[in-house]
């Protein structure tokens, strides 16, 4: 047979008092919540409902039927069957068995209702409804079931002193049997037996009798593994719970006692921040943290054989935290007080402190609520206003005080991000930037002391949760979308940023202690994040504030793993393939870090190695045509050695077709045909908004600033033709022994003009065929984009002029 298994909670009753049911009234008596076991031996709440027992045809036999309150739909459906074991539990619980790993329970809202059915239940099985339990267990084997016959109960040893002995080596007995533990329980309810074990513990404590108090940490111990609510009701009533802690100090394989009661009535104190006038909901409390510490602290680890045994205790306590949040939340008085005195300005230090643990401990257990209930719950704080609350606390310089207000914050984003994002837009019409929470939020993250940034990764968890897509509500016009990511790259993307651009002011990281790259390595992965998620706002950002070359700074730090993280944010926007990118790391030579770093890292075989060459594979296997070529006229010197992977070589050749192509007009109007009629892009492909956005003036961006430096605007073809002459000047040292220093020294700076353009023979090409360039979206003419006249990256009107007369050399328009 299996387990007995934990009891699930009565119903709390509801204003109202009745429920509906089929479109009347319905008797609360019968108003119930259906419960099933879990693999984890934790109750699933199946629904709320109203049962009834009828003759179903279909099962040929009386059944139990719960019908949903919300819809009227069949939640249960169960035959009484004449041999299944129903057990009453807490006199408003039915707990029964199904099938072998099956167990289903009814909650009863009224004693009533429950007494009611029990007695059907009864009637089927011919029973006397004064039992607890229908059936005997089933037993295990025919020794147990002859057993069973000779002897129908369990004949419990007086409860001696001189006994106790003999008393511990039967509750060890009957353990690994179903049946007899099921016997020793009911001896054990029936004869009143634990409080009269407790005052022979007294006894023993007074005459220091060592060896009987060990006899009563072996007895007490195996009750809490017969894993029966009925005898758990008994050892932490207020009058026992003591004596049962007091038994368990006593184990036997340690050379001293424990001194649990000592720490729970001296050490631990109660503190009530805000006075609670309900008395039961008082010695609740008691009850669950004095339960919570025997689970914890007092009974050894189980093993795993007694680990199921353990389940209903498990129970207890979670079902006793349901009751305690339900009764707090209840009581508008206490919560309307809390809040108030966590908000007001003369709310000393340490009593706040107080006030916002008891908060983040009555959300902890909230997490024992039901999904509907919990839903309640944390709508009630909402409109007791604890979002502003936490932006109070959070702007405080307690740092334990903030500590708390965060884990606060993650049980509210890990609940409804929605509700903190409608929260952030509506304070953001109010107040400066600065003390928005979600920017606290991120000031803490950056500010974090703790040398893992334990609390940072929280922050950067939360924060990536708040901006993600994929939890903001869908609606027809994307709304939510629009609206936070709108607001968040207005007010808050700054903030988030700030580390990274304070510290790549120059060609190497500012600074480059080992905290600090892991905070630029969380702020990388958010950004990363953004780019795979946020489309055009993330591109407007980066391309107008010149982001990457900022990030790709970081490719010179000491620690291989930041220098992967901004190698993992160029792949990402590699990995794209969005001309828009393209064309800025094109303009900006974002390439040269990268093959800084390739050729700084040697022979070595890692994973910076790896990487990076994963990156120039993509660009060769997707045919991305513009990168190509513009790593093959700009780094083919610096890479044309590396034959250990076909990858450079490979995307030579790449570039050499592409050329090739071009050169032939007949390919090149195939080509054209082809992509016309069957290889065409889709014009539509955009998204209305972010051709919306990319549409908009220049005079229209962020602050007027420019897509790249102006260090880096077009060169006249004076200036490009100078560079490229003392580039093959220096190619004549190529096999002397100063080659590598060469190499590395052409890609010390930006400033460097050896990779900026090369030709390998004589010539030049476009990139793309004059008759399919214009057909790129955003390609140079098009308004508004990045190539367009007047904009960084446009070619001059005598260049394209030159074009046009002759093929010798034409420049690379970007």
């Amino acid at each position: 047979a299996p387990d007995q298994p934990p009891a699930p909670p009565a119903i709390a009753s509801q204003s109202g008092g009745c429920g509906v049911a089929g479109g009347r009234m319905t008797d609360t008596r019968r108003r119930v919540k259906v419960y099933t076991l879990n693999e984890d031996r934790q109750w699933d709440d199946r629904g709320t409902g109203h049962v009834s027992s009828c003759y179903v045809e279909r099962l040929k036999g009386m059944s139990l039927l719960v019908r949903a309150e919300s819809d009227g739909s069949l939640l249960l459906e169960s035959k009484i069957n004449p041999n299944t074991a129903y057990q009453k539990q807490q006199d408003t619980l039915i707990v029964w068995s199904e099938a072998e790993n099956y167990d289903l329970a009814l909650s009863f809202q009224e004693k009533a209702g429950c007494d009611e059915i029990w007695e059907k239940i009864c009637q089927v099985q011919g029973k006397d409804p004064s039992v607890d339990i229908t059936q005997d267990l089933v037993d295990e084997s025919e020794e147990e079931r002859f057993d069973d016959m000779s002897s129908p109960g369990l004949e419990l040893p007086s409860c001696e002193l001189s006994r106790l002995e003999e008393i511990a080596e039967l509750v060890a007995s009957s353990l690994p049997s179903p049946l007899r533990r099921e016997k020793l329980a009911l001896a054990l309810e029936n004869e009143g037996y634990i409080k009269k074990l407790l005052e022979i513990f007294h006894v023993c404590e007074d005459l220091e009798n060592i060896e009987g108090l060990h006899h009563l940490y072996e007895i007490i111990k195996g009750i809490f593994l017969l894993n029966r609510t009925a005898l758990f009701e008994v050892m932490f009533s207020e009058e026992c719970i003591m004596d049962v802690i007091g038994c368990l100090e006593y184990d036997p394989s340690l050379s001293q006692s424990r001194k649990h009661r000592e720490f729970l009535t001296k050490t631990a104190k109660f503190k009530e921040v805000i006075p609670i006038s309900d008395p039961e909901l008082k010695q609740k409390i008691h009850q669950t943290y004095r339960v919570q510490y025997i689970q914890d602290m007092v009974l050894p680890t189980p093993s795993v054989f007694e680990e199921n045994m353990l389940s209903t205790l498990h129970s207890f306590i979670f079902f006793n935290k349901v009751e305690i949040v339900g009764m707090l939340q209840e009581d508008e008085k206490f919560l309307t007080d809390l809040f108030a005195q966590l908000t007001d300005e003369a709310t000393d230090e340490e009593k706040r402190q107080e006030l916002v643990n008891f908060l983040k401990e009555f959300c902890a257990f909230s997490q024992t609520l039901q999904p509907q209930n919990r839903d309640a719950f944390f709508k009630t704080l909402s409109n007791m206003g604890i979002l502003p609350a936490l932006e109070v606390i959070l702007g405080m310089d307690d740092a334990q005080v903030r500590s708390a207000a965060t884990d606060i914050f993650s049980y509210l984003v890990e609940y409804n991000p929605s509700m903190v994002r409608e929260f952030v837009m509506q304070e953001a019409q109010q107040n400066d930037d600065d003390i928005l929470l979600i920017n606290l939020i991120i000031e803490h993250m950056i500010c974090d002391t703790d040398p893992e940034l334990g609390g940072a990764v929280l922050l950067m968890g939360l924060l990536r949760t708040l901006v993600d897509p994929e939890n903001m509500l869908a609606t027809a016009n994307k709304t939510e979308k629009t609206e936070f990511l709108g607001f968040f790259y207005k007010h808050c993307m700054h903030v988030l940023t700030a580390p990274l651009l304070a510290n790549t002011t120059e060609d190497k990281p500012s600074k480059d202690d080992f905290q600090t790259a892991q905070l630029l390595a969380l702020i990388l992965e958010l950004l990363t994040f953004c780019v795979e998620h946020h489309t055009y706002h993330i591109k407007n950002y980066i391309i107008n504030k010149d982001i990457l070359r900022r990030v790709l700074v970081l490719m010179a730090s000491k620690h291989a793993f930041l220098a992967l993280c901004a190698l993992r944010f160029k792949r990402k926007i590699i990995g794209l393939k969005d001309e828009f990118y393209n064309r800025y790391i094109m303009k900006s030579f974002l390439f040269e870090p990268v093959v800084k770093a390739f050729l700084n890292n040697g022979s070595r075989y890692n994973l910076m190695n790896s990487a990076i060459i994963e990156m120039f594979e993509f660009i060769r296997v997707e045919d991305i045509k513009s990168l190509t070529a513009h790593v093959i006229e700009n780094y083919w010197k610096a890479l044309e050695d590396v034959d250990y992977v076909q990858t450079f070589k490979g995307l030579k050749l790449r570039f050499e077709q592409q050329r090739e192509r071009q050169d032939n007009p007949k390919l090149d109007s195939m080509r054209s045909i082809l992509r016309n009629h069957r290889y065409r892009r889709d014009a539509r492909t955009l998204e209305d908004e972010e051709e919306m956005w990319f549409n908009t003036d220049e005079d229209d961006m962020e602050d007027g600033e420019a897509v790249v430096p102006p260090s880096d605007k077009t060169k006249n073809d004076e200036d490009i033709m100078d560079p490229i002459t003392k580039f093959m000047e220096r190619k004549k040292l190529k096999e002397s022994e100063e080659k590598e220093v060469l190499l590395k020294t052409n890609l010390s700076g930006r400033q460097s003009p050896s990779f900026k353009l090369s030709f390998s023979s004589g010539t030049k090409s476009n990139l793309t065929s004059p008759s399919s360039a214009s057909n790129l979206p955003g390609s140079p003419g098009s308004p508004g984009s990045p190539g367009s006249p007047g904009s960084p990256g446009s070619v001059s009107k005598s260049t394209s002029q030159m074009a046009a007369i002759t093929t010798k050399v034409i420049l690379n328009g970007l």
